[in-house]
């Protein structure tokens, strides 16, 4: 996050980060959706108090998942989503279930999603985002849901973080 965090600021985005309660409580399993989308729509507010622009929301993998649920509920009402290796499905498990509440979301999404990611497979994503109309899908050649990148294959010239960062951007720009 703190890679992605920094490629963002380096593009003029801003970031607020935090820990949901299970990563604070140093623990492994991942809280339950409630208690992941009240720490989302309390960051959310956080954030909201203190800038005066138009919000985007987001996350990487599991944040950016309940994040696309907090908006989904209406906890969160972002100007739109930008989306980190959103996990659609568990590794070599694909399933479109984690995606049925996407089409509830009335914000534009950006889906910045590595070519080997092996949480979204990449047909499977496509076909999700073919489905709505406001969500579009950047991919990042040879990233993995780290965003590490195979550095002998990569074709692209710039750096992945980046990238994202420069996507994120033109994103942002074309709804403000």
């Amino acid at each position: 996050m703190e890679a992605i965090a920094h490629a963002f600021a380096d593009h003029g985005i801003a970031s607020v980060r935090f820990n949901f309660p299970f990563m604070q409580a140093g623990q492994r399993r991942v809280d339950k959706p409630e208690v992941a989308m009240a720490a989302i729509a309390a960051a959310y507010e956080y954030a909201a108090r203190r800038c005066s622009g138009p919000l985007f929301a987001g996350g990487h993998s599991f944040g950016g998942r309940m994040t696309s649920w907090a908006a989904a509920e209406n906890l969160i009402a972002p100007a739109g989503l930008i989306f980190c290796a959103f996990p659609l499905h568990q590794p070599k498990k694909p399933d479109l279930k984690r995606a049925a509440h996407l089409p509830r979301i009335k914000a534009p999404m950006l889906f910045l999603s590595g070519t080997r990611d092996d949480l979204a497979d990449r047909q499977l994503l496509s076909r999700v985002i073919s489905t709505l109309d406001n969500a579009q899908v950047h991919w990042l050649e040879t990233g993995n849901h780290s965003y590490v990148i195979l550095k002998r294959t990569r074709k692209h010239p710039v750096d992945i973080f980046t990238q994202m960062g420069q996507i994120a951007r033109t994103f942002i720009d074309g709804y403000t």
